[in-house]
């Protein structure tokens, strides 16, 4: 109650502004669903409430829920001196979240997933397509979400920053898609990555999934370590890319030696990859994540 009072005294407007960003960020996860379908070139009440399109559902969801974390580092960030700076900040940073969320489904399309029709499939109605077109999405919305923290301010050297950030995690997320098709090809006698997530194969994808999430939330660690130079910009983007590629190094040395430890005497291989299981997917996708939350921590 003490803190309440400290902080309705030193800014007595705060309230007003809570409102505004709230208001804000309402008004553009509606937008968001909106803009999905005019993207898609459906309507989004269709899919969801008269063809019972769960891929589109899903792929949705994971929209929203990438707004909404790119939106948290507008609104963790420092609050603006007057109503109408807060209103043009919280504006600004979910306008380049709708933006750049766009943009990393068109690259993630074109690059990690360029053996399929993306959209198509989740026209049809696979779920396992939309389920790693969910997780690119997140992944890449954490590690803006990082970057707005670490840049902390609203000019052109923070849109440089989210910008080079953005292509930084592009390029590393289809790098952990090229690695985890080389994966998958050596243990299933050369069979396609690709192919199975067309077949549908839910349990894979959710492997995939948590993999991708996982590297997004490790690569925000960076901003503990890398400090913030506005006009850096090469030095900027060397950090951020050398540090990520340390941090996946260090993900495929120790989700995997995890799981050996988590899931003794099930064979990960058989079960997910040849039996579809859904379960045991799960638990990988689980400890994906578990083990990227505690580097994150480590590193905090």
């Amino acid at each position: 109650m003490e803190q309440l009072q400290q902080l309705i005294s030193h800014q007595p407007n705060i309230f007003v502004i809570l409102a505004i960003d709230l208001v804000i960020a309402v008004l553009l996860l509606c937008a968001m669903r909106f803009a999905s379908g005019v993207w898609a070139g459906v309507s989004t009440t269709d899919e969801l409430a008269e063809k019972d399109n769960f891929a589109f559902g899903i792929s949705l969801a994971g929209s929203l829920f990438a707004l909404a974390i790119v939106l948290t580092g507008a609104i963790t960030g420092e609050a603006g001196t007057t109503y109408q700076q807060e209103i043009i900040g919280m504006s600004i940073y979910g306008v380049v979240g709708l933006i750049l969320i766009k943009l990393g489904r068109i690259i993630h399309d074109k690059f990690a997933l360029s053996g399929l029709d993306k959209s198509h499939q989740i026209e049809q109605g696979n779920v396992s397509v939309a389920i790693i077109d969910a997780a690119a999405v997140i992944a890449t919305a954490l590690i803006i979400r990082a970057i707005l923290l670490w840049a902390n301010d609203l000019d052109l050297n923070t849109g440089i920053a989210i910008v080079s950030g953005f292509i930084i995690a592009q390029t590393l997320l289809v790098l952990v898609t090229r690695l985890r098709e080389s994966s998958y090809r050596k243990g299933n006698q050369g069979a396609r990555f690709q192919d199975a997530i067309i077949g549908g194969q839910i349990a894979l994808a959710i492997r995939h999934a948590g993999f991708l999430i996982a590297t997004g939330f490790t690569l925000t660690a960076a901003s503990n370590f890398l400090i913030y130079s506005p006009t850096a910009y090469v030095e900027n983007v060397l950090g951020w890319f050398i540090f990520g590629i340390l941090m996946i190094a260090l993900l495929y040395i120790l989700v995997p030696l995890v799981k050996r430890l988590v899931l003794s005497r099930i064979d990960l291989t058989a079960e997910v990859d040849h039996q579809h299981n859904i379960g045991v997917a799960a638990l990988e996708f689980v400890i994906s994540i578990s083990v990227s939350l505690i580097l994150m921590a480590l590193m905090s």
